[in-house]
């Protein structure tokens, strides 16, 4: 009874209007876990990229993007959902956000930029999501797709990632897809799912053995689109706008309430 009473006056008292209890929770949490000065990075494909550096949505490496506009620096995927919140909420923390999304990025060009666009970075804080364009071009027939090779080379990056900086904190996003939009309605659709879950699956695995955070996007994906996919999803690849908020409410709830 004493608990249900003081989330009922955190509720009250609250003076950010129409957040729910749990988010609220999540957010006032962040004091205890964040610590100033640290470095949050995303790093992935387009989902991630959201067009960031003013890139226009182009396959647009980051040393050619505007880097000093802060009114795109973080284009408008979940990323920039999700440094708004933290920055705007706490902005003593002094904490720093940087998007190193790429569109059209597979898992294989993570591995030629990782040092550049990752490890340089000397990142606190970790968010990887890859795989969609992995099966995309195999489905084109302009790359292989061996899942174990994948998964090794996953793993390569973390190995990478964890020599670097031993305390970094990592969160992998599983790849999704929807029935919908151009994706949904190929005949190659069914090919498509069992792919992208077969990469879920692998990420995952990779999540549990390197004791890392799991956003279970596919997860959470499968059961919004149940009923009204294209309101969340557009294409089948990329989320629509209340997609990504569902993104990063994600994000927010299980990286700030990880520790």
């Amino acid at each position: 009874m004493k608990k249900l009473l003081l989330l009922l006056i955190l509720f009250v008292v609250s003076p950010r209007i129409g957040m729910n209890i749990e988010a609220n929770n999540a957010i006032a949490s962040i004091c205890n876990v964040i610590k100033k000065g640290v470095r949050f990075l995303f790093i992935g494909d387009s989902i991630t990229d959201g067009g960031w550096g003013r890139s226009g949505g182009k396959m647009m490496p980051t040393e050619e993007r505007n880097l000093k506009d802060l009114n795109h620096i973080y284009g408008h995927s979940y990323m920039m959902l999700c440094a708004a919140r933290i920055q705007s909420d706490y902005p003593d923390q002094e904490t720093q956000f940087f998007n190193r999304g790429i569109s059209g990025n597979t898992l294989r060009d993570l591995q030629e930029r990782w040092k550049a666009d990752c490890l340089d970075l000397n990142p606190d804080m970790v968010t990887l999501l890859v795989g969609t364009n992995d099966v995309d071009l195999y489905l084109s027939g302009k790359a292989p797709l061996d899942m174990q090779q994948w998964e090794h080379d996953y793993r390569q990056l973390l190995d990478q990632l964890r020599e670097a900086n031993p305390d970094v904190r990592i969160a992998l996003g599983t790849p999704f897809v929807a029935k919908v939009g151009r994706i949904g309605s190929a005949e190659n659709y069914q090919k498509r799912k069992e792919l992208i879950a077969a990469c879920a699956k692998v990420v995952r695995r990779i999540a549990v053995d390197y004791a890392t955070i799991l956003l279970d996007y596919e997860k959470m994906f499968d059961e919004l689109t149940k009923q009204n996919p294209s309101y969340w999803v557009w294409d089948g690849i990329h989320p629509t706008a209340a997609g990504h908020q569902k993104m990063a409410d994600l994000w927010l709830n299980t990286v700030i309430n990880s520790d």
